[in-house]
């Protein structure tokens, strides 16, 4: 597979030359549309000056001044009315003037060969050495009548320049392609780095950001590449400190499981005893049940694809159902529940919305006091639902109310409870898809408070 450098490479050789030849062709069309004109115009001047001086001066050698005009750099063809012909200056390649084109300048008509001159695509008239390229005039010397055509001699008028520009188009070529080749080097090396980055990102190590501080492309690529290496770095430790929790809570429940119904395999224990062993499986099982499931629900709620299943339904109606649900819970525990519901109506998904209430809900009457109190209060506005739920309870510390909703996190007060530390994780991620926020006041051994804000619709 070809590298990025030697395709970049391949890419500025196939410019410079197509730029050079769409150059020329530019150059070329130019000269025929305007400058052949102008070039034709202008060397019929000069013919026309040096037919006035051979008129104005006397006893003038007409054959030693052309001959000086040719070796100044003029191609001059003379030819008389009695076909006589002489050259001066350089040679013609190609004499390719007629008859009849040298009879009309004779008569006195001005011949525009080099406007009238056939266009080339790739040698432009400009550089034709024809004798048929020239301009002519016609003039009388001695009673005779001559026609003359000239041209400027390029061979000898531009043969250094042809040198000095030659050599300067090589150099130009290859110290652009050699500066070219650099740059390259310099744009590819940045990119060099994030691909071994992201080998090592494979290879989950990612403890060696990229170091590249320029402020183009190449460096906000690399800013985010940092961004996203730190991001991936974070989540790995997510990832290993939640496995890491969900062995340990599922070890401790399996292990009591299995301890205790080895128990009730001996045949020394009392019914009591096996009643209490039984129980205490049934409740290990329950608690690796509950897991399961809220382990399965943030799966769910982390997953980007999922789709929400909105609709528009009585919020109230909803957390009655829910308080309805652990009315015999209060009355066990002997606490007293308020309620304020205002009629409200949401469009959000119900479902995840319930696993909200029963969350906040059953944690406010396990972590309550012996009789205390729960206040569950609904308002709303036209543009968003406010529910409060209000405990008792014994309150969090300003440390564990920073932590309370991480995941598998339980203050050392509340693990003797019955929990699995996922509950608050659940609310705070449903709240979040649905658009809202949560708020928690709390303070210890007084009571806490959970704020949930809503879009209404």
């Amino acid at each position: 597979m070809k590298s990025l450098y030697s395709k970049f490479l391949l890419a500025t050789i196939l410019i410079m030359i197509f730029s050079s030849l769409a150059g020329f062709l530019l150059t070329n069309t130019y000269y025929h549309q305007v400058t052949k004109s102008k070039n034709d115009a202008k060397n019929v001047t000069i013919a026309q000056s040096v037919i006035q001086h051979i008129n104005e001066v006397q006893d003038l050698n007409l054959d030693h001044y052309l001959q000086t005009l040719g070796d100044v750099g003029y191609q001059i063809y003379l030819v008389n009315e009695n076909g006589d012909s002489k050259f001066y200056g350089g040679d013609y390649r190609v004499k390719d003037l007629t008859d009849s084109t040298v009879q009309q300048v004779l008569n006195g008509e001005i011949y525009h060969g080099m406007r009238d001159f056939p266009k080339e695509t790739f040698v432009t008239g400009f550089f034709a050495n024809h004798l048929s390229n020239t301009v002519g005039v016609s003039f009388q010397y001695h009673h005779k009548r001559y026609a003359m055509f000239l041209r400027p001699d390029i061979k000898l008028l531009f043969n250094e320049v042809h040198t000095i520009m030659g050599g300067w188009t090589i150099f130009m070529g290859l110290i652009s392609l050699a500066a070219m080749l650099l740059f390259a080097k310099l744009l590819i090396k940045p990119i060099t780095e994030l691909t071994e980055a992201t080998k090592r990102i494979a290879n989950e190590r990612f403890d060696t950001p990229l170091k590249i501080e320029s402020k183009d492309e190449i460096g906000q690529l690399a800013t985010s590449f940092n961004t996203m290496m730190g991001q991936l770095q974070e989540n790995d430790q997510i990832r290993k400190e939640f496995i890491s929790n969900v062995s340990h809570d599922f070890q401790s429940p399996l292990l009591n499981i299995q301890g205790y119904a080895g128990l009730l395999v001996s045949e020394n224990i009392t019914d009591e005893e096996r009643r209490d062993y039984v129980s205490i499986i049934q409740s290990e099982t329950h608690r690796l049940s509950t897991l399961t499931k809220q382990l399965l629900l943030l799966t769910s709620l982390d997953q980007s694809s999922r789709k929400m299943e909105r609709k528009i339904y009585a919020l109230d109606e909803q957390m009655k159902r829910t308080i309805q649900k652990y009315r015999w819970w209060l009355e066990e525990e002997g606490i007293n529940l308020s309620m304020t519901l205002e009629p409200t109506l949401i469009n959000a998904d119900a479902g995840l919305l319930e696993n909200v209430w029963e969350n906040l809900l059953t944690n406010a009457i396990k972590y309550n006091k012996e009789n205390g109190d729960i206040q569950v209060v609904l308002t709303s506005t036209d543009q968003e639902v406010t529910v409060q739920i209000q405990d008792t309870g014994i309150g969090m510390s300003d440390t564990t109310k920073e932590q309370s909703f991480q995941r598998f996190f339980r203050a050392d007060d509340s693990r003797t409870k019955d929990g699995t530390g996922l509950g608050l994780a659940i609310v705070e991620q449903i709240v979040k898809i649905h658009g809202g926020n949560i708020q928690v006041e709390t303070q210890l051994g007084i009571g806490t408070v959970f704020t949930i804000i809503l879009p209404k619709l």
